[in-house]
């Protein structure tokens, strides 16, 4: 039976080409994009989630709120991991975690440049699940000084030697590192990758007793069934216990009196949800995560696509039905009850279906190179291969026969047999009701697709276009200079006689991309205001940068030592308290050696030295310059300036290569997540039109076909092409400009969510809604257009010959 089901349901696929060409076409696009969403999804929730303990590992996290300053740290005081083991019954294990930056390895005398390296506790494999291959497996960090490093880290150093008991030297700090174990590469579903992970019992910031300094990831190992709530419950009393005494010490304030006016604590972060639900600061992190809204977007995308091509098979069959209503009436005469009726129905749906899926996946394997790097993935087609995914395939193959074809099955089959042999079907009716329905759906998703993607394109823009405060174009940024050591200013010097360079500054702290960070304690009277953030300059700093000094003078070396002056920006300025005239005003820095006044000699313009996401934060700028340097090019070409750079470089013979970055292209990736979004949105936007027109297209080809012999009589009596087409295309386009009606107060709405994130955005104009309904009706109309151009061009004497 079933066999005689599938024969069938193919003989009636042929039959009907053009309707079965439009529906697997569009049910094809559908199912790639589910699929090629379906793994990017999967891949982002997978994230750490190969730790075996990973349902009961949190990280602890930092949030406070302090005269205005908003933290969130990602980082915590060095005593927290044990004291949290100690006094909470529900952690059974806690761990450590330190990130070091500009690591140079050297083996027996053969330099291998940056690798990135942390220090961990001894305990840290026992809480992550990183297999160790060789070497010491039990416990591989119990002495001072020992490390072990990642497959790829040995293979390039010791190739098929074996590296265990083997000396590491990390030259920037002179540090010699005993290798004890070789672990696997770290999977890329984890929140942190290091190549060599060292013991903290030789590190000592790792034996600081401070609560007021944050330093270290720390992670929980909580019993099992213990809700994370239940901890967190507990850790106000932790803080007040520990935090207060030192809090007294260094601020003069009692933990009591200061969470009158303000907020801090600690709080915990499951595993599981560091890579998508992380909102820190940027110089807290590990490294750059996803963002769980993009999930939900894409997700939605994926369902509104699937959706969008299963309403075109449901229209499409149920429009056909004066077609197959004597074959419904035959089938019905012959004995056939309702039942086989609607099983033949769902056959054709699934033979349909089964055919899409294959040319799906042929899709996908194609667009699968462009669809990782525009998401920034290595998805393999051998993923889909797997048994979890295929067996999803097939449920999803069901799903959509079931979706797909059971509104037609039962439609269909309903049908009076009289009345079909009759053909007394003409499409309308409650029937056409439905389908307007569905296709006014259809184009809602369309048309907000579109102003989602005018929307981020527009904030794309702004973004690129706005005044930061500094001018960010022709600017290049040198990061290793300190690897030439004393001949850093020679090095210098040599750039500066370019007739290409405009200026040249030294400094390790960009306004955007990778940057030095450097955070202190700010009182004024020897009370605690807050904490700002410094930027280490020289005198050529802000004249490079193209910024604007507002009051006072920069920094010059004909003033002498000025160690405690500094420029500071508007903004801390205003929260200082010294408004339009902040020169000569002087506030104190907490320091090693306790409080120092400093005195402000200048006041610069806000710039944005942080994302667009967040409003601009106090600056302090101080003459303390070291790191790298950062180049004005007088040329927007700057081909030639970085290749005289490289050969001044070599002239120092350093261990590394020039590295280098243009910081217009460092400020664009700070953006890349949203650029990325705008890109899918914009392909995806495409993919749901034209699956849409095409539901369009085969709507219209049915319709033309129904009222052949309507056009031929009306091309008789005297109308012209343009009035036929005008006939057959005003019913469409109405329902598209219906979509429009629900579809922008929706796309505003969401669209207005989306862009709430971001501290400076646009406003979303009715321009933008112009034109996406101009886009939209547009494309439906030529889509319309077409088929109606061609019906109402045929011969009507054709159409008045038949019957």
């Amino acid at each position: 039976m079933i066999r005689n089901y599938l024969k069938t349901g193919w003989r009636n696929i042929e039959k009907n080409k053009g309707t079965s060409t439009v529906n697997i076409a569009g049910l094809a696009l559908g199912i790639a994009s589910v699929i090629m969403i379906m793994l990017y999804v999967s891949d982002e929730l997978s994230y750490d989630r190969f730790n075996k303990k990973a349902d009961r590992i949190v990280r602890v996290v930092f949030n406070a709120n302090v005269n205005g300053e908003e933290m969130k740290e990602a980082v915590v005081m060095a005593p927290v991991a044990q004291t949290l083991k100690n006094d909470l019954p529900e952690v059974v294990d806690a761990t450590r975690l330190a990130k070091s930056y500009n690591n140079r390895l050297d083996y027996n005398g053969s330099y291998y440049g940056q690798s990135s390296l942390g220090y961990v506790d001894p305990n840290f494999f026992d809480v992550f699940t990183l297999p160790i291959t060789s070497g010491n497996k039990n416990n591989p960090l119990n002495k001072p000084n020992s490390v072990v490093i990642s497959e790829t880290l040995a293979k390039n150093i010791f190739g098929n030697a074996d590296p265990v008991g083997k000396i590491i030297t990390v030259t920037n700090r002179d540090e010699q590192l005993n290798v004890s174990a070789v672990m696997q590469d770290i999977p890329e579903n984890s929140h942190f990758h290091f190549d060599l992970l060292v013991s903290t019992l030789g590190y000592a910031q790792a034996r600081k007793t401070s609560w007021m300094e944050s330093d270290f990831f720390t992670y929980l190992v909580l019993k099992e069934g213990v809700a994370i709530s239940e901890v967190e419950a507990k850790l106000p009393a932790i803080n007040k216990k520990y935090m207060g005494p030192q809090m007294m010490d260094a601020i003069g304030m009692s933990y009591d009196e200061f969470q009158k006016d303000n907020s801090i604590g600690l709080f915990l972060q499951p595993l599981t949800d560091i890579h998508l639900h992380s909102d820190f600061s940027d110089s807290t992190t590990l490294e750059q995560g996803g963002d769980i809204k993009y999930i939900y977007i894409f997700s939605a995308i994926a369902i509104f696509m699937l959706v969008i091509a299963c309403i075109n098979f449901m229209n499409l069959a149920t429009a056909s039905a004066s077609k197959r209503s004597k074959e419904v009436g035959i089938r019905k005469v012959l004995g056939s009850n309702k039942n086989q009726l609607i099983y033949q129905f769902l056959a054709e749906a699934f033979i349909s279906t089964l055919v899409a899926t294959i040319l799906a996946i042929v899709l996908f394997l194609l667009t699968l190179p462009f669809f990782n790097q525009l998401a920034g993935k290595a998805i393999e087609f051998s993923s889909l291969l797997k048994p979890g995914y295929l067996l999803s395939l097939f449920g999803l193959i069901l799903l959509i026969t079931i979706l797909a074809g059971s509104y037609p099955a039962f439609y269909l089959s309903s049908f009076n047999p009289l009345n079909a042999l009759k053909a007394k079907f003409s499409g309308n009716g409650k029937g056409s009701g439905i389908r307007s329905g569905l296709v006014i759906f259809q184009f809602v998703i369309s048309a907000g697709l579109i102003v989602a993607t005018l929307v981020v394109r527009e904030q794309m823009n702004y973004i690129q276009n706005k005044d930061l405060g500094y001018q960010k174009d022709q600017l290049l940024v040198v990061r290793n200079t300190y690897l030439l050591q004393n001949n850093e200013d020679n090095f210098i010097q040599e750039i500066e006689n370019d007739p290409r360079v405009a200026s040249v500054t030294h400094s390790a702290f960009v306004p955007a991309g990778e940057s030095d960070n450097e955070v202190g304690g700010i009182f004024q009277n020897g009370e605690f205001l807050r904490r700002m953030y410094f930027y280490n300059i020289d005198e050529n700093y802000i004249p490079t940068m193209g910024m604007n000094l507002l009051q006072g003078r920069n920094f010059s070396d004909e003033f002498g030592n000025e160690s405690n002056k500094v420029i500071i920006n508007e903004k801390a300025a205003e929260i200082l308290g010294f408004g339009k005239d902040a020169v000569g005003k002087t506030f104190q820095r907490d320091t090693n050696e306790g409080l120092r006044d400093i005195t402000v000699i200048g006041v610069i313009q806000n710039f944005n030295w942080k994302s667009l996401h967040q409003e601009i934060e106090p600056l302090i700028l101080k003459k303390n310059p070291y790191g790298g340097i950062i180049i004005r090019s007088k040329t927007a070409d700057m081909s030639g300036v970085i290749e005289n750079l490289d050969l001044i470089w070599n002239q120092f013979h350093p261990k590394e290569a020039l590295d280098y970055s243009v910081l217009d292209d460092a400020y664009n990736y700070t953006y890349i997540k949203e650029r990325k979004m705008g890109t899918i949105l914009t392909h995806f936007a495409v993919l749901t039109i034209i699956v849409a027109c095409l539901g369009l297209f085969g709507l219209v080809t049915f319709t033309s076909e129904q009222r052949f012999k309507e056009i031929g009589i009306r091309k008789v009596l005297g109308s012209s092409a343009t009035q036929i087409v005008a006939l057959l295309s005003k019913d469409f386009i109405k329902l598209v400009g219906i979509s429009f009606v629900i579809a922008f107060p929706l796309s505003y709405y969401l669209m207005n969510k989306w862009l709430q994130d971001f501290a400076y955005r646009i406003d979303i104009q009715w321009q933008l809604f112009l034109l996406a309904a101009v886009i939209t009706m547009g494309i439906a109309f030529l889509t319309i257009g077409i088929k109606s151009f061609k019906a109402a061009c045929a011969n009507p004497i054709k159409s008045l010959k038949t019957e």
